[in-house]
């Protein structure tokens, strides 16, 4: 294998140059696209946690705690 890779010519700078930039531009696509979804996980997690704190809020007032259970069966 490394008698195959040291007969193999190297790319030219000007056709190499393609190449690279392709590897670069690709790369930050996949960065762009893994930032969006954990921020769309974020963004669910923080409305799902904001559900819940809303939950324990209406049971530690004492105000309906049977009708929650009802409420989040409806949502889902």
């Amino acid at each position: 294998m490394s008698l195959l890779l040291a007969a193999t010519p190297a790319l030219p700078l000007d056709e190499a140059g393609k190449y690279v930039a392709g590897a670069y531009v690709v790369f930050l696509v996949l960065i762009v696209v893994y930032v969006a979804i954990m921020a769309t996980k974020l963004q669910r997690m923080e409305r799902e946690l904001r559900e819940l704190a809303g939950f324990a809020e209406h049971r530690a007032n004492g105000d309906g705690a049977g009708t929650d259970r009802e409420e989040v069966a409806a949502d889902v």
